[in-house]
């Protein structure tokens, strides 16, 4: 597929919200891309535009569709599983491949084991399922090592050079693919009401996903997913610290784990090549 081949930007009701999403037409089966906290389902576009059009690309987007507080627990990944099952529902899609990075890679895990969306194979891309002691705490935003940091995230820039430039100053994207460098700054911002440019998923919206993230225990539905299933880990990834995606693989009938070598948590913006030819050469070989 050419490099400048767009999506469709389409929205899907789902019986009390309406849900965006991203369509790369194709006529192979049905493929569903989930995307990481706090980020765009953009973030997929150099990887599913290839996947196009051998697979039917589909890319939904969760960040603003409820009205949520992080100070009130957030919003549950359970609801938005929840959400995503109706979504495929109500899509009519049968049995499609499931990919997913962190917050999307679990939100699929329990839509699936939870809400019976059923998948010939998933790919899991850093997938956050916490030690299970942290299910049972109940903290406050300032208290959470990822809602505090994001709920004080700057939140403006004057222009995209202010952008691009504070972005290549940090740390987290120092390794990001230049392509997907720029998808973020013109998709994962946009035009301030007060001129410049902010965050399309403000501060508060990160935070309160990040906090829903402590609402649900998915350890006791890793046994229940009965599709094939990748889980990747990065090398240099600072949540192997306190994440034990090795556990998990041992709980999931039908996983495989393979750890991605000079990679952090954000996978994907970093070798997005070489995700797009493990997702290809697992679900294309896959066998229910």
């Amino acid at each position: 597929m050419p490099k400048d081949r767009m999506p469709r930007v389409l929205t899907q009701d789902i019986g009390d919200v309406d849900l965006p999403y991203l369509l790369y037409e194709g006529d192979g089966p049905a493929i569903v891309l989930m995307h990481a906290t706090g980020f765009q389902p953009w973030m997929w576009h150099p990887i599913a535009r290839e996947l196009a059009p051998r697979w039917r690309v589909i890319a939904p987007y969760f960040c603003d569709h409820r009205e949520v507080d992080p100070e009130k627990g957030g919003l549950s990944w359970l609801t938005i599983s929840e959400d995503l099952a109706k979504f495929c529902t109500r899509l009519g899609l049968d049995a499609p491949a499931l990919v997913g990075h962190s917050m999307g890679a679990t939100v699929l895990t329990l839509a699936h084991a939870a809400f019976g969306v059923t998948s010939r194979g998933m790919v899991l891309i850093e997938p956050i399922f916490l030690p299970e002691d942290f299910y049972k705490m109940q903290i406050r935003v300032e208290e959470h090592p990822l809602a505090s940091k994001s709920i004080r995230r700057k939140d403006r820039w004057a222009g995209r050079a202010e952008a691009v430039s504070y972005l290549k100053s940090k740390p987290l994207f120092g390794r990001w693919d230049d392509e997907m460098l720029d998808l973020y700054v013109s998709y994962g911002m946009r035009e301030s009401d007060a001129g410049g440019l902010q965050l399309a998923c403000s501060p508060l919206r990160e935070a309160s996903l990040f906090m829903g993230g402590m609402q649900y225990d998915p350890w006791p539905l890793l046994p229940r997913v009965n599709c094939p299933v990748l889980v990747l880990e990065g090398e240099e990834s600072e949540n192997r610290a306190f994440i034990d995606l090795k556990k998990a693989v041992s709980l999931i009938p039908k996983g495989t784990y393979r750890m991605i070598g000079q990679a952090g948590h954000l996978i994907p913006m970093e070798k997005p090549g070489e995700i797009l030819a493990i997702i290809t050469e697992y679900l294309e070989n896959t066998k229910q």
